[in-house]
């Protein structure tokens, strides 16, 4: 008679399965058992599983911290004792969760694959990856370059660039780390792709808010919509972080995604509003100044202002006097 054995987790997570086709099984810690335990709480000789030709029966062989099973209706543990195993039970053995199931034992529906599928193979395609981290240390540098008061050349660059394209890699390398640990397909290079292609979109979404935060006042929604943008691209992140690196519910993947996302800003907006602010007489003044090209409009020269200044003051004294009539 077939039956299968699955070691699983606490949360029920598959560590190990074994098919046997004899109808004796023994568990245990020592060496001459069929499936050998390494929990420290499980007896040498710990439990039987023995079929007599109508019923897989259950005994446990008189363990220090015995065996259990939970029961169905009544959600309490009962101890293994002549027990006649069901399809799918799960029994504690110490520290440890096995599950027995037999070949009938019905199976979930396959999941299709998923639309992001066919993103996360072009994303950790090898040109494609290449491509989107050479961009992001451009970008790195770049803005380095663009904030430092003093020249720099080329080769001073390549150290805060590459410094900074480490130190982001760390993310998705740490993700793919849980979820090897945690018995899930690491795809460490999908990890590295997803983020890399979000870190340029973050530059992206930070130029969009600069250019609308010059332009726009502050009472605009364009300012609104540009502050929630990097904020939609951190909640996407994470949710394909979860999507690519662990098995998981829609619904789960969307709670854990929203939790880092408001533990990141959030944390953020706690540090600066715990932060006072300094006062100083002296005022204080930006010296960054955007290309003329970035404006939303033209700007003018001064001859231009001043013909359009007298203009509107010839409009002005024009309505006043229809208005003394």
């Amino acid at each position: 008679m077939e039956i299968i054995i699955e070691e699983i987790t606490r949360s029920h997570k598959l560590i190990a399965r074994h098919k046997f086709l004899q109808n004796n099984v023994n568990i245990g810690r020592g060496y001459d058992n069929d499936i050998i335990m390494a929990d420290p709480h499980i007896c040498a000789q710990h439990l039987n599983l023995n079929f007599n030709g109508e019923h897989w029966v259950l005994n446990d062989n008189g363990s220090v911290n015995g065996s259990f099973y939970e029961d169905e209706f009544s959600k309490t543990k009962s101890a293994v004792n002549e027990h006649i195993v069901h399809s799918g039970q799960v029994f504690i053995l110490g520290k440890s969760l096995v599950r027995i199931v037999f070949p009938e034992h019905p199976v979930p529906e396959s999941v299709s694959f998923s639309s992001f599928e066919s993103l996360l193979t072009l994303t950790r395609h090898p040109i494609f990856l290449t491509l989107s981290i050479v961009l992001f240390a451009s970008v790195t540098g770049w803005l380095f370059n663009l904030h430092n008061p003093v020249e720099v050349n080329f080769t001073q660059l390549l150290v805060p660039a590459i410094g900074m394209t480490l130190l982001f890699s760390l993310w998705p390398a740490g993700v793919a780390l849980v979820s090897h640990l945690t018995k899930h397909d690491a795809r460490f290079w999908g990890q590295l792709g997803i983020c890399f292609v979000f870190y340029n979109l973050m530059w992206l979404s930070d130029f969009i808010e600069n250019i609308v935060s010059f332009n726009a006042s502050s009472q605009s929604m364009f300012g609104v919509i540009a502050a929630l943008l990097p904020i939609v691209l951190a909640f996407c992140l994470f949710w394909l972080n979860c999507h690519i690196g662990f098995h998981m519910s829609n619904q789960r993947r969307t709670v854990i995604a929203s939790c880092m996302t408001l533990l990141l800003f959030g944390g953020s907006f706690l540090i600066k509003l715990s932060k006072k602010p300094e006062f100083s007489i002296q005022p204080a003044f930006n010296s960054t100044l955007l290309a003329p090209s970035y404006l939303f409009t033209g700007s003018n020269n001064v001859q231009g202002f001043l013909e359009n200044s007298k203009a509107l003051f010839n409009d002005a004294q024009e309505a006043a006097k229809k208005e003394e009539k």
